[in-house]
């Protein structure tokens, strides 16, 4: 009979504020500050910046993003779209309102490192780690093409030239080869190189201004020009300055103009310049963000005057004289900020854009919101007014608000959970927090408790007992939010494992002092300060402590009371009796130190894992080894009994967590979700769920459900897996890597924006069997209407059980399936078919184009599918005249639609001119208004033609 299981599945995950992404900020009609937007590992996270509250947390299924995290964010200039990178090469575009996926593309290999809008917001560029750049159309949600010339990962990229409803004809791109690249869309070629910094280049900021107003042959202001500014920064305290000037012919286009000495020796990873032009930042690797003032022209004046002065005060000769439009005299440095952690990322705060109650003027304070790397967001207010701008020294700065609380700033390395299920506590280094297991909101938080190594909730859920690397034993009040005692010298070493008996009467703590020590729980009488009232308090009281040969890293009591386990640093395990403390069992086998170990609820069995990557199931009756699985590929950090059953967990730092089967030592199921290694694991006193905490530093709820589970099916699904994970590299052209036999002039600049992925295999299996479907009923009507002319009472054929049950003829059922087909993965689809499969397609082509339906569909189908199979297409001598019949019936639909478009038109236009001509009011001064008139007539001048 084969034994079936129940299946645990995600159901949350809290604790982290922000990962391995960059920051945006988004206006708020609610917030005066504003939203910071940020990658919280698989999920897009919006925090209220004021109350520090996570606003919403935008997710799709935890299946497909298990595997990936978010690797880039970028706000779209209408801030309605959120556009998301990911680690996998995946980007997806969110509505900031319905908080759901409008559109996903999948084009580039590798991790998402650069994401950036067009001005109009319906283009998208998107730089990855594969070195490749990415345009992609947002309005027919497709990849338009794919720009190789770098030889390393792209670190930024910009929309240049064009004006608001124009379209911008060229992007900027810089790389860590080093290069800074001018690419022209229109002929989509790479019109400059120029060589940015010697090592890597890693961030770019961007400042177009409008130049001044040069008044036409008419005297009429219109002609002005923008002129653009690009600042570098690479691996050294360098900035460069680029000015860039499309109009000028190639070649000439970006030119240096100078260079910045910034004050930190480190990398800058964050270039932003502010949005009035007047400032820009800089983050480095370190803990640092530094603010530049650009300085007004007659500032610049002053200073170029004064070190003239200067010069012949002392006598030097006054040239070569000092450049106005020298960089060095056009930006200061304003301020640094520094932060409390390392700086992944920062974001400007644009308070012209922000639509909350009590916005802060524009000109009050310059303010900007920096993701940290301990996972924390934070609130800077620069005072930026005149006086400051004129003082000595840096501006003045606050930390104005802190986003912390809502997560650890290291790694978790302990959970418990409380009887009642309601509850579970994490501790990591330096922080202790209490968390509701419903809502994942954080309810208490224990700062500055040294380095906790493990901990658990007493009987009662009133009290945390936990234990640190300094040997501190202490116990938290979670009412009070107080420590209740703290026993500094409990242990000379760090206290690796700590275990409370079933009974709840006796604590036991093993150190890297070589002693396990039993405490015993003691209420005492203690008196209130100033008065001779008494009152309870629950006091540890130090019993007996078996001493041992070697550091000892984990400790477990059994559920009977009768035996004591302790895995030592010599890679066994010792059992001794609890009572007497008498050795009992020697369990040896291990390679590497026991991690961690437990015993099961009827006290037989006890299971160990070890950094040897193996776990191994022990009979506690004669000590003999039942099984050693080979549990993961990397080092098993945790393992739990679930209650009353001979079946276990194990967490590992290969970032899984595995349920198994004590019994017959079976694989039961693999649980996928943290980015980092796992180091603690926590599991309910009915098993209804497990908790996992990560170096990734967030929290994993898994629930168990009535879905029951067959190992058969596991393992077929394992491997489906495995199959499909090599399938679609095997059917892309997989591209040589950068440098290896191919040089510049070979190197192919433009490709095809798509990709292969599991989705576009299917859709475009669909489609076959769709048109093997549609192929089989139009060859039965065929023979159905040459039957009636020699037999008009000849019975119908039976139709395919589809198109039956349907009720739709051939082409509609195809249409429908083609229909269902999502913009961004048609052209990858169908990619797939086989030329007969094309050739069936250009038959139903030609019936849709004779009705009419869905021409843009259509046409797009038509016209990627002559591209892709023209040379088959043009030696098959027998689709010829299914094309001609196919021209005529196209060209007649496009006319059509062309006459519906212009008519539609047409009708908004006069609509829209009823509507201002009844709802729009303009009032103008009469005296401006004839001045304005007159400018505009042209002087006629007369002569006399002979």
């Amino acid at each position: 009979m084969v034994k079936t299981y129940s299946r645990y599945e995600a159901l949350s995950s809290f604790g982290v504020i922000s990962s391995n992404s960059n920051v945006a900020w988004l206006p708020s009609n609610s917030s005066s500050t504003g939203l910071a937007v940020v990658g919280g590992l698989e999920d897009v996270l919006l925090w209220d910046i004021k109350s520090s509250t996570l606003i919403a947390r935008l997710a799709e299924s935890r299946e497909l993003l298990q595997a990936i995290e978010v690797s880039q964010v970028s706000i779209d200039p209408t801030n309605q779209l959120i556009a998301a990178g990911y680690t996998d090469g995946s980007i997806r575009v969110w509505d900031v309102q319905s908080k759901t996926v409008l559109v996903t593309f999948n084009g580039h290999k590798s991790a998402i490192s650069s994401l950036k809008f067009d001005k109009s917001g319906t283009r998208l560029a998107s730089g990855s780690r594969d070195s490749n750049i990415v345009v992609w159309d947002l309005v027919a949600e497709v990849g338009l093409y794919r720009l190789r010339s770098h030889r390393d990962q792209i670190t930024s990229v910009a929309f240049l030239g064009g004006g608001e409803s124009v379209d911008e004809p060229y992007l900027l791109s810089t790389s860590k080869d080093g290069m800074i690249k001018l690419w022209s869309l229109d002929i989509q070629h790479c019109v400059e190189t120029h060589v940015a910094h010697r090592g890597e280049c890693w961030s770019m900021g961007l400042l177009e201004e409008q130049s001044a107003t040069i008044p036409d042959e008419d005297g009429n202001g219109d002609n002005s020009e923008t002129e653009v500014t690009a600042v570098t920064s690479g691996a050294t305290k360098d900035i460069k300055f680029w000015s860039i000037n499309l109009a000028a012919e190639d070649g000439e286009k970006v030119v240096e103009i100078g260079t910045l000495p910034k004050q930190s020796p480190e990398r800058g990873l964050g270039l932003k310049y502010h949005s009035n032009g007047r400032f820009f930042a800089i983050s480095n690797s370190d803990k640092s963000v530094e603010i530049w003032r650009k300085r007004s022209l007659q500032e610049i004046k002053k200073s170029v005057a004064r070190k003239q002065k200067r010069r012949k005060d002392k006598g030097l000769e006054a040239d070569p004289a000092i450049s106005e439009d020298n960089i060095l005299e056009k930006y200061i440095p304003f301020t640094i900020i520094r932060t409390s952690a390392k700086v992944r990322n920062f974001d400007w705060i644009d308070h012209s854009q922000n639509r909350g109650s009590g916005a802060i003027s524009i000109k009050s304070s310059l303010d900007l919101v920096v993701n940290l790397s301990n996972n924390s967001i934070e609130y800077y207010s620069v005072v930026s007014d005149e006086s400051s701008t004129k003082k000595a020294g840096p501006a003045d700065y606050t930390r104005s608000y802190a986003i912390d609380l809502a997560g650890h700033r290291s790694d978790i390395r302990a959970l418990s959970i409380s009887s009642d299920k309601k509850m579970v506590v994490s501790a990591a280094n330096g922080s202790l927090k209490l968390w509701n297991i419903k809502t994942n909101n954080c309810l208490r938080t224990f700062l500055d408790c040294g380095y906790i190594l493990c901990c658990s909730f007493l009987p009662g859920d009133a009290l945390v007992v936990t234990g640190t690397k300094e040997g501190t034993l202490a116990l938290y009040d979670i009412a009070s939010s107080s420590i209740q005692e703290e026993l500094t010298d409990a242990h000379t070493g760090a206290i690796w494992s700590l275990d409370i008996s079933a009974d709840g009467k006796t604590l036991v703590t093993a150190s890297a002092d070589k002693t396990v020590k039993f405490w015993e729980f003691r209420i005492v009488q203690e008196e209130v300060p100033g008065t001779n009232r008494t009152f309870n308090k629950l006091k540890l009281k130090h019993t007996k402590t078996l001493e041992l040969t070697d550091d000892i890293l984990a400790v477990k009591l059994s559920p009977d009371f009768k035996l004591i386990a302790c895995s030592l640093l010599d890679n066994t395990v010792k059992v001794f009796f609890t009572d007497t403390l008498k050795f009992f069992l020697n369990l040896y086998g291990h390679k590497l130190p026991v991690l961690s170990l437990d015993i099961s609820h009827d006290s037989k069995l006890l299971v160990t894992c070890s950094a040897d990557k193996n776990i191994k199931i022990w009979g506690l009756d004669f000590g003999d080894c039942h099984k050693s699985l080979f549990g993961h590929q990397d080092s098993i950090m945790k393992v739990l009994f679930e209650p009353g059953t001979h079946n276990f967990f194990s967490a590992s730092k290969d970032k899984t967590v595995k349920y198994w089967d004590g019994d017959k030592f079976e694989n039961i199921q693999k649980l996928v979700g943290h980015k980092s290694e796992v180091w603690s694991l926590a599991i309910a006193n009915d098993a209804s769920f497990v908790v996992s905490g990560s170096h990734d530093k967030s929290v994993r709820i898994w629930e168990l459900t009535d879905e029951p589970l067959f190992l058969e099916e596991e393992r077929e699904k394992e491997l489906e897996e495995l199959y499909e994970a090599t399938l679609t590299s095997s059917l892309e052209d997989d591209e040589k890597p950068r440098g290896e036999g191919e040089d510049e002039e070979d190197l192919n600049e433009v490709e095809r924006a798509g990709k292969q992925t599991i989705e576009t295999l299917k859709a475009g299996e669909k489609l076959m069997e769709a048109l093997d479907i549609g192929i089989e009923d139009l060859k039965q009507l065929q023979e159905h209407e040459l039957n009636l002319k020699q037999n008009p009472k000849a019975a119908p054929p039976v139709r395919n059980i589809i198109l039956k049950t349907l009720d739709v003829s051939a082409e509609r059922y195809v249409m429908d399936v083609l229909q269902r087909i999502k913009p961004s993965q048609l052209e990858d689809a169908l990619l797939v078919f086989s030329f007969d499969k094309v050739i069936s397609l250009f038959k139903f082509i030609e019936i849709w184009a004779l009705k009419q339906w869905n021409i843009p569909l259509l046409c797009r189908v038509l016209m990627f599918t002559l591209r892709t199979y023209h040379k088959q297409i043009v030696a098959n001598n027998v689709m010829r005249t299914n094309l001609e019949t196919l021209r005529n019936n196209l060209l007649t639909a496009l006319d059509r639609s062309r006459q519906q478009m212009g008519y539609n038109i047409a009708g908004l236009k006069y609509i829209k001119q009823n509507w201002d001509i009844y709802h729009t009011k303009e009032f103008v001064d009469e005296k401006e208004y004839q001045e304005n008139q007159d400018r505009q007539l042209k002087k006629r001048a007369f002569t006399t033609v002979n």
